[in-house]
């Protein structure tokens, strides 16, 4: 079944998974700022990539390597994860619980974090490279562990519901991340117009203590350890699933299609459309903020236990409440004395949107809380909204339909994970490590379409995405299935 725990799960509280009680509620509660905080890590690449480029006079390949040094680390700590998981015979969290395993990765997130500032007093752009691997070994663990937990977490009819939920927090992270980030770093610690290695540094130093923080929390957290001594059987027989198999490439194309729009569309804005950095960073929230609106209603649409008659007005609720907040964070600016001032955007500007977000509560209700059918619907809308994107001109419409992809990425990756670990059992942390492996189409797609933009420009790159779209398209169709569903 979708996010089944592993057979006989000891766990360190005695509840049962989809139990009610305080302590599983806190628990989840807990779960979701992991999830805040590995979304705005992630996103802190994006105007990393243009201070980067700025600071080291890179071509956009050269930048791009910032997303491959990260996102190559996925594939590098999930791979050894797998190697010893299949040598030994038995999954080291299954042994170890969750609940620690969490609080190390945290630990490495932090120690990613801090390694920025001797990087920035060498002035090397390798060692930065490096400082994001560390960094992304953190995450890679953060994410083996949270997401079969969150999915696991509770009964197996509304793990996509959960993920999407735990997920929407991860989108919080996301659509904060650009603003924040471009902020403190061109910016609050930047004393002239251009962005320097200290500011960088400095803005690490802070997440990293963040992290630091949280790995204690977790730590000493009253959290359900969910472990499992059972063993499980060596080499590729996990991949005896072929919702997994198919699933693995879904994943890598998601990922390094979501990264690398949300990693050129601040280079498109500054090039296309001449926008300063703060202000590309602040529209860039509208791509990832849709994320978070389409997580929320995905956390309801894929709810079985919500009504109908109940749940469609309150996705329309949480769609309009979800943009009023984006529209507040995206207006915020530093005025001329440093203070903070609201600069909001003319009703003009978000009008596309707007529409965009309507036709997502559409697809939503096209979905009918169908994992595998609201995938492929909204991979369908996504690339054609690339398209238009491309072949739109400078317009207001091309910007902003790229900009609303964010809102239909939004549940691809909890629909696909929770549909790839269906009925995996005691394999369940196993195929997770294979998933978040996959995680390394962020360091292939991004960097392609920064070769595409030094040859053809920008506005034309975002045509390599495309590719992407095309195979998750048939993951939601046909791959998902399982071995019992797929025709004779």
């Amino acid at each position: 079944m979708a996010g089944q725990i592993p057979n006989n799960p000891i766990l360190d509280d005695q509840v049962s998974p989809g139990g009610n009680s305080k302590n599983y509620k806190s628990a989840f509660a807990l779960l979701t700022s992991l999830f805040f905080m590995w979304g705005f890590i992630t996103v802190v690449n994006d105007p990393l990539i243009s201070a980067f480029k700025k600071i080291f006079d890179l071509q956009a390949f050269h930048a791009g390597l910032v997303q491959s040094a990260f996102f190559i680390a996925f594939f590098v700590i999930s791979l050894i994860y797998f190697l010893i998981s299949t040598s030994r015979g038995e999954d080291p969290i299954n042994r170890l619980g969750y609940k620690k395993g969490m609080s190390f990765s945290l630990g490495v997130c932090s120690l990613g974090c801090f390694s920025f500032y001797p990087s920035a007093l060498a002035e090397s752009y390798p060692m930065f490279l490096a400082s994001l691997f560390i960094l992304a070994s953190g995450i890679t663990l953060l994410q083996i562990c949270a997401n079969p937990y969150a999915a696991i977490m509770g009964s197996k009819e509304t793990a996509s519901s959960r993920l999407n939920l735990a997920q929407g927090f991860n989108s919080l992270g996301t659509t904060i991340a650009p603003l924040a980030a471009s902020l403190l770093i061109f910016k609050v610690f930047t004393n002239g117009t251009e962005p320097t290695l200290d500011a960088i540094s400095f803005t690490y130093l802070i997440t990293g203590s963040l992290f630091l923080v949280l790995a204690l929390v977790v730590w000493v957290a009253d959290m359900p350890a969910y472990t499992n001594a059972e063993k499980v059987k060596g080499g590729l027989a996990v991949l005896q699933f072929p919702q997994l198999k198919w699933g693995i490439g879904a994943i890598f194309f998601y990922v390094g299609g979501e990264v690398a729009i949300g990693s050129w569309l601040m280079p498109f804005m500054e090039n296309v459309f001449g926008f300063e950095p703060t202000k590309a960073g602040a529209y860039l929230a509208f791509y990832w903020g849709g994320a978070m609106i389409g997580r929320l209603l995905g956390a309801v649409s894929l709810n079985t236990d919500i009504e109908d008659n109940k749940k469609y007005p309150m996705m329309a609720a949480i769609s309009v409440v979800v943009f009023g907040v984006i529209y507040l964070i995206t207006g915020l600016d530093l005025d001329a004395n440093g203070a903070i001032a609201f600069v909001g955007l003319e009703f003009s500007e978000v009008v596309f949107y707007l529409l965009f977000l309507v036709l997502n509560y559409i697809a939503f209700i096209l979905g009918k809380s169908n994992a595998a059918r609201s995938l492929s619907i909204f991979c369908v809308v996504v690339i054609a909204l690339l398209l238009i994107g491309v072949f739109s001109g400078e317009s207001r419409l091309a910007l902003w339909a790229l900009l609303s992809i964010g809102l239909f990425n939004s549940i691809m990756w909890s629909n696909i994970f929770t549909l790839a670990i269906k009925d995996l059992g005691i394999y369940t942390s196993q195929g997770s490590s294979l998933l978040v492996m996959a995680i390394v189409g962020g360091a292939f797609i991004p960097p392609l379409q920064g070769l595409v933009s030094d040859v053809w420009g920008p506005q034309l790159s975002f045509l390599t995405p495309i590719i992407c779209y095309a195979y998750i398209l048939f993951y939601g169709l046909v791959g998902h299935r399982t071995k019992e569903e797929i025709p004779n």
